[in-house]
């Protein structure tokens, strides 16, 4: 037998040397690139995204050309709208009417579908109505009322008219509600030169034949989130608040 211990040493086997390779800088910039581009789809998806503004229908506040972020989270799961709410929703149908185009140029819109443009297409507009309140043009001030108390817009509105919704016909004499649950009644900001839910309450058969009452809510699924700030012109680079007239409305109806 033999002895183990009498056995010849082992040649020594030298390991044979890993080699990893290396990426070449061109592939590195592309993966690089397509974890940005994935980054941004998430974060436009579900958190925060990029739009301009089209028209002057929510000035003072926003300008045409302004670029805005809008943030999502406010709105997810039992989130809802609030009223002074300066909101981002998709068409009902019919309200842009060709008025607003998507950014020019392929290579915009592309960039817009991944959050790296600001989306157009959308419409940016103030809620003034929640679910089932009930809203009437104009007190003898001239304000719009809000389940009959008085709604003091005077710190975030342009309006050329004699009061605060004069739309749709200038007469400071409409209304609008119970909103339907699920929805909201919203306005712009510049008064008399919105297209905004005034602009779509039945008039009566005699001014629009083919009005369909309810076309005036937005309904809130469509609504794609807050405006929260604004990120261009640089000299107007700031947050966008909510107004401190809705705190004191809420605070006059005994809701806080």
């Amino acid at each position: 037998m033999h002895n183990d211990d009498e056995r010849p040493d082992a040649p020594d086997v030298e390991a044979a040397p890993v080699h990893h390779r290396r990426l070449s800088v061109w592939q590195e910039s592309l993966i690089l690139l397509a974890a940005a581009l994935v980054l941004s789809f998430i974060v436009k998806t579900f958190f925060v995204q990029a739009f301009y503004i089209p028209s002057g229908s929510m000035e003072p506040g926003m300008e045409v050309d302004d670029r805005i972020l809008v943030q999502k989270v406010s709105y997810w799961g039992d989130g809802t709208p609030e009223r002074g709410d300066a909101v981002v929703f998709e068409d009902p149908g019919g309200w842009l009417a060709g008025s607003a185009s998507e950014p020019g140029g392929a290579m915009a819109q592309a960039l817009s579908k991944i959050g790296l443009y600001p989306t157009g297409g959308h419409l940016v507009k103030r809620v003034i109505g929640v679910e089932g309140d009930v809203i009437r043009c104009c007190d003898d001030q001239g304000r719009l009322l809000i389940n009959g108390v008085p709604l003091d817009s005077s710190e975030f509105t342009r309006n050329d008219e004699d009061c605060d919704g004069p739309m749709p016909t200038q007469d400071c004499s409409w209304s609008a509600g119970p909103v339907p649950p699920g929805h909201v009644f919203v306005m712009g900001d510049h008064r008399d030169a919105s297209a905004d839910s005034s602009v779509h309450l039945c008039r009566g058969a005699s001014v629009e034949t083919d009005c369909v009452s309810g076309e005036e809510f937005v309904p809130v699924e469509l609504v794609v989130g807050k405006a929260f700030s604004r990120v261009w012109p640089a000299d107007r680079i700031g947050l966008l608040h909510r107004p401190n007239a809705f705190d004191e409305l809420a605070r006059a109806l005994g809701e806080s």
